[in-house]
Parts: structure tokens; sequence; C-alpha cells
């Protein structure tokens, strides 16, 4: 009998429950019902220490930090597929995030430095959620996305950008998103490799 494809989410906000972490619960309920099993992991919990570009993964391929980024490597490994879900402060990602995005430098090391096998391509999705008003919108939160998931070999088959909501109730009345976050979950499920 073939396994559940995993699907791995990242709630990237500093602020739990919000609602780019709302978004991803609806995502993660798409993809549960199109048949995956789904782990969300809250990374403001992990309490991670900052990059502070040692470069020893370039000697080892591992990262000499010791603390719960190990969990988040281990579910990366793991995952048949990965979505993210952050805010958008100031045109990026919020620190957490950023991290645990610094934090996976080992991967680049493995493969560019070390001459490792680069990993098995995978799907990805992002999903941002930004109040009003900043003129530079969402593509440095983006941007620095799609340079970690090339890194982990994810290809983005998802992207959902909301705009406006900004206090932790805003996405309830926006049905209409979550139900596309829904969808883009689903969807992340189908686009998994088979035998994955």
């Amino acid at each position: 009998m073939a396994r559940s494809p995993l699907v791995v989410g990242l709630a990237g906000s500093p602020r739990r429950h919000g609602n780019s972490e709302q978004l991803l619960d609806a995502f993660l309920e798409g993809a549960r019902g199109a048949g995956a099993e789904v782990r969300k992991i809250p990374v403001v919990e992990l309490g991670l220490t900052p990059c502070r570009g040692c470069n020893a993964c370039s000697s080892t391929g591992e990262c000499v930090l010791r603390d719960r980024m190990s969990e988040i490597y281990g579910a990366l490994d793991a995952a048949d597929a990965v979505v993210v879900g952050s805010p958008v402060f100031f045109a990026t990602v919020p620190g957490v995030l950023k991290v645990a995005y610094d934090r996976c430098q080992p991967y680049w090391a493995r493969t560019h430095v070390l001459g490792l096998p680069k990993p098995t391509r995978r799907p990805g999705a992002l999903l941002l959620v930004r109040g009003g008003g900043d003129p530079y919108g969402f593509r440095s939160a983006v941007e620095p996305t799609k340079s970690v998931f090339a890194v982990l070999g994810l290809d983005m088959v998802g992207l959902l950008k909301v705009a406006g909501p900004d206090s932790p109730s805003d996405m309830g009345r926006r049905p209409e998103e979550s139900e596309h976050a829904r969808e883009l979950g689903a969807a992340l499920v189908e686009a998994v490799p088979e035998g994955a």
C-alpha cells in the first residue's frame, strides 16, 4: 500500500494563529483532504539562533549550531512537499522566518561547495498576507523564499498573495481566500511526483 505524501507547513509569523497561519491551516486542510499527511511547524516556537556566517557547513554539510532547527531540517528532509505561510513586514518575511531561511545554508553548502547530489525535485507553495499601504508590496518576501526553495529542490507551484488583512480576525471575514488556499493545498498534493 502506497504511503500518503507528507506536506510540511512552516508558519512564519511571530504571532500565533494570526491571518497567515489561518491561511496556512486552510491550505493544510486542503492537502489533508487530498490524501496527504500534514505537519505544521510554528517557527516562532523554536527559538532559533541566527546563522552566524561561520561557513563550517562548507566543510561538513552540517550546521554547528545545536538548537531546534534540527526539527525543521528533519521535516524538510522527510517532506514530499513544503508550504510556507507568512505575513509581510516591510515588504519581506519577518525575522523569525528569515532566521530559518538563513539556517538552510548547509543545503547550499552540500551541493555548491561539497559537490553532493542535488535534492530530489518536490513541489512547494508560498502564502503571504499583508496589510495595505506599503508601496513595495510582496516582492521582497517572494524572492528570498524562491532562493531558499531553489536550494531545497522545491518548485514553486502555488503562490497566494492576500493584501488587506491586519488584525487577527480579518481572515475570518475573507472566506474566498481561505477556500483558494484549500484548493492550492489539494493542488500541491497532486503535484507530488508518483512514488514519492
